[in-house]
């Protein structure tokens, strides 16, 4: 059985500058038992990724889009986290384009925030399954 500590909770780093829907995320994924660390720059995305160790990286397309896809480059780019299932996230709103850039940056699932939180266990199950 497992334990509700710091060693058998996964670990997610989230990255986002809205409050909404980035709260409502993080709140989401503590209900289903991760452990989360928040981010809002990212050129932090790597650095935080190799220090904590995380399971999943959630990434909010919205804030800075060219500066997120850009970290998300390098992120799957460092040896030491290119392992990491990326999940990248934007309003609906947003063009095709956006999510083209971040599928061309490594992320291994690109959704409308709507839909990640209305989905996230099944868009968590997708970007962990093995490749």
């Amino acid at each position: 059985m497992l334990q509700a500590d710091g060693m058998t909770q996964p670990l997610a780093l989230v990255l986002y500058e809205k409050l909404l829907p980035g709260s409502q995320l993080v709140n989401r994924l503590q209900d289903l038992n991760y452990r989360v660390q928040v981010i809002s720059d990212p050129a932090n995305l790597v650095t935080s990724a190799e220090h904590i160790k995380p399971m999943i990286v959630l990434a909010d397309l919205a804030a800075m889009p060219s500066d997120v896809c850009a970290a998300l480059t390098h992120l799957k780019a460092n040896p030491t986290t290119n392992h990491l299932p990326v999940i990248a996230f934007c309003a609906e709103h947003t063009g095709t384009d956006l999510q083209v850039q971040a599928q061309a940056a490594g992320a291994t699932l690109v959704v409308s925030d709507t839909a990640l939180l209305n989905h996230l266990p099944q868009c968590l199950d997708q970007a962990l399954q093995i490749e």
